[in-house]
C-alpha cells in the first residue's frame, strides 16, 4: 500500500467538510476519528452541532461511521449510539484492518470512502495505506497532555502541505 503522511485536505473542524462536496467526488462513507476530531476527550455525548452535521452528511448521501483507537471502556460505543452511527473501536490505526472491516460492514470500497481525523501518524497514514481519501482537522484541544504538543509540532509540516492541497480544490 501507499505510504504518505500528507493529508488530501486540512480543515479547521469537521463542520467545514461538506457532504455535497464529498458526494460529488464519489464519497458515500466518511470514517471519522472520535477523540479530538468529533469531540473533546471528555465529551461523553454528541452536541447538537455534531448531530446537525451528521444529518447534513446523510442528506447528501454520505454515511458517517466512527473509527477510533480509543481504549476507554464503552466510550466509542456510547458516543456512536447516541449519535446513531455505526462504529469500530480499538481500530488499530494506522493498520488497515479497522478501515477494511468498517468499509466491508458499510458495503463501500476505498474509492467511495474518506477518513477524517486529527493525527497524521494514525488517521492520515492509515487512510493513505488503505487507499481512502485522507482528510484532516485541527485538533479540538491540546490541553491536558504535554505529549500532544510535541506530536502536533512534529506533524505541522505535513499539515501545512495538506492545507495547500485544500486551497487547490
Amino acid at each position: 500500500m501507499a505510504f504518505s503522511l500528507i493529508p488530501d485536505g486540512v480543515y479547521p473542524s469537521v463542520y467545514q467538510i461538506d457532504g455535497k462536496v464529498l458526494a460529488r467526488r464519489g464519497i458515500t462513507l466518511l470514517l471519522a476519528d472520535l477523540d479530538n476530531t468529533l469531540a473533546k476527550y471528555t465529551q461523553m455525548e454528541p452536541d447538537q452541532a455534531l448531530r446537525t452535521w451528521k444529518d447534513d452528511l446523510a442528506a447528501s448521501g454520505v454515511a458517517l461511521c466512527i473509527l477510533s483507537n480509543s481504549r476507554k471502556p464503552n466510550r466509542v460505543e456510547c458516543f456512536a449510539k447516541a449519535l446513531e452511527v455505526p462504529f469500530w473501536g480499538h481500530a488499530g490505526k494506522p493498520k488497515s484492518g479497522g478501515f477494511l472491516r468498517a468499509m466491508e460492514q458499510m458495503g463501500r470500497t476505498s474509492a467511495q470512502t474518506a477518513m477524517v481525523g486529527d493525527q497524521i501518524f494514525t488517521d492520515i497514514l492509515g487512510a493513505k495505506r488503505t487507499g481512502v481519501l485522507a482528510l484532516m482537522v485541527e485538533p479540538i484541544e491540546l490541553a491536558g497532555n504535554p505529549g500532544r504538543y510535541l506530536r502536533y509540532a512534529v506533524e505541522e509540516p505535513f499539515r501545512a502541505l495538506g492545507r495547500r492541497r485544500t486551497r487547490k480544490e
